[in-house]
């Protein structure tokens, strides 16, 4: 397999817009239009993403690390082959709906107020993830690993959790929508 070539604050020009096997490190894609770009086996490392427009966007086994993705719409990217990992990201106010995210791994991530709405999220993993004010609407959670995620709030009846794991205390956010007071 060919190594991966490296691009340190790679400043984005929008007429490449097609990558393979590259890593970006350092480099800043925030407020920048990315439609119709094409990213395979791509890792991007300490990059900001924050308000960037993936509009028909590729992304297969890509992977973000230690990346800013701030309000970041992944609804609106390429649904061929859709496939991403995120490890150390902070996803605030990031919206994911219609691609299938089956297996999809979240580790040690900030994933704030965002939003997940029709998804296939089964068998995902959310390490160590907080969770804060998320909304999982109409998704397939069963068999996703939510055990280490912390602030979930998760309604059972419009999401199907079934064999997901929870821990104690994170698994209150499954009564969360039901307005009840729990004393310990």
């Amino acid at each position: 397999m060919k190594e991966s070539t490296i691009l340190e604050n790679y400043e984005f020009k929008p007429e490449v817009t097609e990558f393979n096997n590259v890593s970006f490190k350092n480099s800043d894609f925030s407020n920048r239009c990315l439609e119709d770009g094409e990213f395979v086996d791509c890792t991007f490392i300490s990059c900001d993403f924050s308000m960037s427009q993936l509009k028909n966007t590729v992304l297969i086994r890509v992977k973000f690390i230690n990346c800013k993705l701030l309000g970041v719409d992944f609804s609106i990217c390429s649904s061929f082959a859709f496939s991403v990992y995120f490890e150390d990201c902070v996803l605030n106010y990031a919206h994911f709906h219609k691609n299938n995210l089956k297996k999809i791994a979240f580790k040690n991530c900030m994933i704030k107020e965002a939003g997940f709405f029709n998804l296939d999220l089964s068998a995902s993993k959310f390490g160590n993830c907080d969770l804060s004010h998320t909304v999982f609407e109409s998704c397939n959670l069963s068999k996703s690993d939510f055990a280490t995620a912390s602030n979930y709030s998760i309604n059972p009846s419009v999401n199907n959790i079934k064999k997901a794991k929870f821990s104690y205390p994170g698994l209150l956010g499954l009564l969360y929508h039901l307005d009840i007071i729990i004393e310990d």
